[in-house]
Order: structure tokens, then sequence, then C-alpha cells
């Protein structure tokens, strides 16, 4: 098992998606930032999720969005035009007792650079090292990526991450058949309304995905829906509502 209690509550990039900090303080943080992480451990976190992309010069920074503003992409500019955190340095500053679920953002330009040039060769010796600093979670919608670090980052817990028309009904065999420990969907994927319910309770999803040996992960549930993934037997939530949700599965 990934987590020791469950369901574990892992800040989405942060704090949760620019809300504000405190809640009804009108100040907000950017996402992806060490104040908006740090903000999540100080409302009782011990897990936190972080976008993690490349730059032209090859350095790893917190991205969710594959441009920044202006409109430029990521993987063109390099780290200092970019403005965005390097993931090291957010390592080096994050208390080491907060573990960390690593989003990995691929680029198309990992299809066709040198090997070592590509997002999973960059981010193998980071990872390396900071698995005896911290615990860490891997997750990503590139398969190619989980298979990578698979073979080379034994010992650290890898998720597939999957999205609205690839439902868990899909996701668990295809995590289990990569050899993963974790699947996570997002609500709008496996949802109670969600037509794939009706075929098989999510619960009964939930339950063949344990019996596969995956832990299962929802990212962004409302804090009303919470208990009800929590009730289905969900491993962890990754959640922009942080203190909502901790209120209502705690």
């Amino acid at each position: 098992m990934i987590f020791e209690d469950t369901p574990a509550v892992i800040g989405h990039r942060g704090y949760g998606a620019g809300d504000p900090i405190p809640p009804g303080s009108g100040s907000a943080v950017a996402e992806n930032t060490l104040p908006s992480l740090l903000a999540a451990v100080e409302a009782g976190l011990s897990w936190v999720e972080v976008d993690v992309t490349r730059t032209a010069d090859d350095e790893l920074v917190l991205r969710h969005d594959p441009t920044i503003p202006e409109g430029d992409h990521v993987v063109d500019l390099p780290a200092t035009a970019s403005g965005l955190p390097r993931l090291q340095e957010v390592f080096a500053e994050l208390p080491t007792d907060v573990a960390v679920d690593v989003d990995v953002k691929t680029v198309l330009d990992d299809a066709v650079d040198e090997p070592s040039r590509r997002t999973g060769a960059l981010l193998l010796p980071v990872l390396k090292r900071e698995a005896r600093r911290r615990r860490l979670l891997v997750t990503s919608f590139d398969p190619s990526l989980l298979v990578f670090l698979r073979d080379e980052l034994p010992g650290v817990p890898l998720g597939l991450l999957t999205w609205l028309r690839f439902p868990l009904w899909h996701a668990v065999p295809a995590a289990a058949g990569l050899d993963l420990q974790a699947v996570a969907v997002h609500t709008g994927s496996c949802g109670f309304e969600h037509p794939d319910t009706r075929l098989r309770p999510l619960e009964h999803c939930v339950d063949i995905a344990h019996k596969a040996g995956l832990d299962v992960i929802a990212w962004c549930p409302s804090a009303e829906r919470a208990p009800d993934y929590a009730a289905a037997g969900f491993d962890a939530m990754v959640v922009n509502d942080v203190p909502g949700v901790l209120a209502a599965v705690r």
C-alpha cells in the first residue's frame, strides 16, 4: 500500500488551483509554487501533488499547462525565461516528512529527442536522490514514461493517470497490465453518475483494483462528494478544496 492512512488527502498543485489562502482572506497564491505547497502542509496535509514538465535547457519545472500566460510553450523556453519554479529547488525547501505525488507532463518532443534529453531521463536522477529523503509517488498520463521509470526506478510507486474518455473501467486493467502500483482517475471519468457505474458499481471497480494490487486515487472530488469516494474504498483523493475535504472525511 502506498498510503498509510486512507483515504489520504493530497493537495492538488499545493493548496489547490490558486484558491485563497486562508479561505476568506482574499489573498491567493499561484498553484505549483512553494508557498502553495507549504500552505497545504500548514492546513494539515502530509501529501501534496505537483505537475512537472521540462524546458528547452532541460530543466524540470513546475507547470500544469504546456504554455505560460504569454502563450509561449514551456518546452521552447529556458527555465529562467519561463519564470517557473524548478523541481529540485522545491524539493530542497519542502520538509522531508511531506510526501510528494509527482505528476509528470511529458512533451511531444520526447518522441524525437535523444533518449538522454527526454523528460523521463532528466527526471530519473532527481527522483533517485529524492526517494532517499521522502516518500514519492509518480503519476502520468504517458504509459511510456511509466514503463521507463518502472524499469529504472524500482521501489518508487507509479500510477497511471486517466481522463474522461478513459474511465476507471478501462484504467484498472491497463494499470495492472503495466505492472504499476496505482491508478488515478478524474471524478468525471468515474463519478457516481458516470455511465460506467451502471455497468459495474464504483465499489466493484475499486475492489477489482485492490485485488489486482492497485491503489485507487480520485482526483478533484468536491468536499460534498468526498465522503462517497471514501466509502467506495478509494485510497486517496487529490483535491482542490483542502479544508473542505479534510472536514468532510476526518
